[in-house]
């Protein structure tokens, strides 16, 4: 009898992560979604006009249409900075997927509050949202100066301690102090936040894996951003600043 060995098809992704003209990835989820342009600015607010320009590459989206496009077209934001979805091959018997980021790169989110750096963005339908964060606030006024309440989020949350000492908060348990090679592993829907509490650069590695069909973390996290500093500013939450991703 012959005996023939099976290696596992693996898919090695490694990619830049730009797409600084999103418009051909949306005009093709739009149409393969059986949309027209006015049905898309009705469940955006975006005009029409708008949608017809940022398609055809005349204008560039900003973060917040493009997190209004996404939840329109019912896609994870990163289909939208990816390249255009091509026919569906085969599907291998084994796969695996691999995803590479070289320093420096990933999807990168700046707040007063954090400065945070999305990875693995390319790779769609994760169980987790891996990012690295820089916590810059201080203290609990600024941190509700910005998102006006706890963030929470369906799901779980993990959180290692790569540099500086963070105090973490919740709205269930007294503040904790964690150093730099502590961890914590919480339920994510419980209200949250971190805190710099040294004087020396404080970063973490966190990885935040959804539970059911939920709002991505990126988009959650923007949001509160935006929706609470409009609200310390006196502002309708779609005066806020606007933060855009930068990808490398």
């Amino acid at each position: 009898m012959k005996i023939t060995d099976s290696i596992p098809k693996m898919t090695d992704t490694h990619t830049d992560n730009r797409n600084s003209n999103p418009g051909a990835t949306i005009r093709a989820l739009r149409r393969s979604a059986d949309m027209t342009l006015a049905q898309l600015s009705a469940k955006t607010g975006l005009a029409a006009s708008a949608l017809s320009k940022l398609e055809a590459g005349h204008i560039s989206p900003s973060f917040d249409k493009l997190a209004a496009i996404s939840r329109g077209l019912d896609v994870d934001m990163t289909e939208l900075l990816g390249s255009p979805p091509q026919a569906p091959a085969p599907a291998p018997i084994s796969i695996g997927r691999r995803v590479v980021l070289r320093a420096g790169e990933g999807q990168h989110v700046e707040t007063r509050s954090y400065s945070q750096t999305y990875l693995a963005t390319e790779l769609l339908h994760k169980k987790m949202t891996p990012m690295v964060v820089e916590v810059h606030a201080r203290t609990m006024d600024e941190f509700l100066a910005e998102f006006g309440d706890f963030i929470r989020h369906p799901g779980e949350e993990f959180v290692y301690i790569i540099e500086g000492e963070v105090e973490f908060c919740t709205d269930l348990y007294a503040p904790i102090r964690l150093c730099a090679g502590d961890s914590l592993y919480f339920d994510s829907e419980m209200g949250h936040a971190y805190l710099k509490a040294s004087d020396v650069p404080c970063r973490i590695v966190a990885a935040a894996a959804p539970r059911g069909s939920v709002e991505p973390v990126i988009d959650t996290f923007v949001s509160m951003s935006e929706k609470g500093t409009a609200a310390a500013e006196g502002q309708p939450s779609d005066a806020s600043p606007r933060r855009s991703p930068r990808a490398k």
